[in-house]
């Protein structure tokens, strides 16, 4: 797990991410079928996501382990990683302005009960399949900030908190991401991808690869809608929008990992994505840009226990 970028939430080797992203409900709520609707079908994508991703690691990780039940033989019960950096990323969805962030790296890599089970491994590039929390966090919208967006609603920051699965071959990986989104926000969201792995030293480990986001109507209305009030605010300069669920942004995304010395990594990703649908139809996005680009470096230390 790691917490990383506002829109993107990167993994790490076993380590899922913590990410960062926000967004404020600036119309008030629909009790209407339409919108039931739209939001069970963004629900359904999301977990669709999660559990197509778990069905293909789940395999498999059966076709290169059967028969393994137990955890292996081991003087390590669990494995974490703690580190900080920072990020430069988007103001908020849709932004053409940037700002510097905190990145904190909170990272789970093993957890093993003797004589049980045991998820990811103790060492850090082992491969094979991965489970773990996934976070995120987009900080608020300031109107104020941003003339373009006078007589429009602030955006409350945004909090993100779900679960993280992937399987990683010695050359590629696959991973999968679904998120419940509360705060300034509320809604599904979900993230998945493909990544191409490179080790060219022992030390040095670089993934390469496409990524897709999907969000519930409650989700994207909060980023990238408009009320019928908030576009008279604005003397209808801004048109009223009222967005659907669905994907949100398509992107390509780099990663690489350094052991500089045993068990301390500097961590750098580069992304970008580009807003599609809904979102890169919205007129908020029309003063802003549909292109958002980040770029991160953080240092982590891993820790290894023996509890049992």
């Amino acid at each position: 797990m790691e917490l990383s970028h506002p829109h993107d939430a990167v993994a790490d080797i076993h380590y899922a991410n913590f990410a960062c992203s926000i967004l404020v409900d600036t119309s008030p709520c629909s009790g209407t079928i339409s919108s039931v609707r739209r939001w069970k079908v963004l629900i359904k994508i999301g977990l669709s996501v999660v559990a197509a991703t778990v069905l293909l690691v789940t395999r498999a990780w059966s076709a290169d382990n059967s028969g393994v039940d137990q955890a292996p033989q081991t003087d390590v019960d669990v494995v974490i990683e703690l580190g900080l950096g920072g990020i430069i990323q988007p103001e908020y969805e849709g932004s053409k302005d940037y700002e510097i962030w905190p990145w904190p790296v909170i990272g789970f890599g093993y957890l093993a009960i003797p004589g049980l089970f045991a998820i990811g491994s103790p060492e850090a590039q082992a491969g094979g399949f991965a489970i773990g929390p996934s976070f995120n966090y987009t900080s608020d919208r300031d109107v104020s900030d941003d003339p373009d967006l006078s007589g429009l609603d602030d955006v409350d920051a945004t909090f993100e908190a779900g679960l993280r699965a992937s399987y990683e071959w010695t050359n590629a990986e696959v991973w999968g991401e679904a998120r419940y989104a509360f705060g300034g926000a509320d809604g599904v969201v979900g993230e998945f991808g493909v990544n191409a792995v490179a080790r060219p030293t022992p030390e040095l480990e670089l993934k390469l690869g496409p990524f897709a986001t999907v969000a519930s109507a409650d989700y994207m209305d909060s980023y990238f809608g408009v009320s019928a009030r908030e576009s008279a605010n604005t003397g209808f300069r801004v048109d009223a929008f009222d967005p659907g669920g669905g994907f949100k942004s398509v992107g390509i995304r780099g990663l690489a990992r350094y052991e500089f010395r045993p068990t301390w990594f500097l961590n750098a990703k580069a992304s970008y994505s580009k807003l599609v649908g809904d979102a890169a139809d919205s007129p908020i996005v029309k003063f802003g840009s549909e292109d958002q680009f980040a770029f991160g470096l953080s240092i982590s230390k891993r820790f290894s226990f023996d509890l049992f």
